[in-house]
């Protein structure tokens, strides 16, 4: 049975999402505020966490930071803000999904199954460019010789990309087929993932083409062929 750990200051949302979860299948802690839930993932291992981001005592980003320092269990934050600079800041921190208040349960707890169940890769295999280095299997990248960081979705992301290179990848492909859920509403978490994702290849983030009205497309793209 999955363990869930639901951290929110609000008991009724909390009771809500459990209510949910244990439908679902899932066991489920509770936390009221970020200090619990630290407190919680030193002690305990969970299979995912859903943190609210506005709390006493400690905000969920603050909590969230604290727990990716020893921990790499799956998060989906929940915030009444939708601005594009939490999300951002959110999938920064290493978080894997970012839901808006006021969210549909049922929805909540699809993404929720697709984090847990997602693939960690598949075979033992490497992609090389240039400078680029990817190990699926060991979950690495590596830019001019430097381990570059991501977080867990950005991996998700980059290596669908790349095993499916020089081919069109349309916005709902993507979004189906990365995060694993019918997708809902604003497309926006894809567009914000693509742009961290070119922050951290850096000079290689010349191999993520867009496709205007269409998607996007990972391409051998050469520092002279870019110009």
């Amino acid at each position: 049975m999955y363990h869930i750990l639901v951290c929110d200051d609000e008991e009724k949302i909390r009771g809500i999402i459990k209510k949910y979860a244990v439908f679902e299948g899932y066991e489920v802690s509770e936390a009221g505020n970020g200090m619990e839930a630290i407190a919680l993932c030193r002690e305990n291992s969970y299979d995912l966490i859903i943190m609210d981001v506005m709390m006493p005592e400690l905000d969920g980003f603050s909590a969230c930071r604290e727990i990716r320092k020893n921990s790499a269990t799956p998060i989906i934050m929940l915030s009444a803000r939708g601005e594009e600079y939490d999300r951002i800041h959110g999938f920064e921190l290493g978080i894997d999904d970012y839901v808006v208040k006021p969210f549909s349960p049922k929805e909540l707890m699809m993404r929720a199954a697709a984090i847990i169940k997602r693939s960690g890769g598949d075979g033992n295999d490497q992609f090389t460019f240039e400078g680029l280095t990817v190990d699926f299997t060991a979950r690495l990248v590596y830019v001019d010789g430097r381990r570059t960081e991501m977080s867990p979705k950005e991996y998700d992301l980059f290596f669908y990309m790349v095993k499916n290179h020089g081919i069109a990848l349309t916005r709902e492909r993507l979004i189906h087929d990365v995060w694993g859920y019918d997708f809902y509403g604003d497309d926006r978490t894809l567009d914000t993932h693509i742009k961290l994702l070119r922050k951290s290849l850096g000079p290689y983030s010349r191999c993520i083409i867009t496709l205007r009205g269409v998607g996007y497309r990972f391409e051998t793209v050469s520092e002279e062929g870019a110009r």
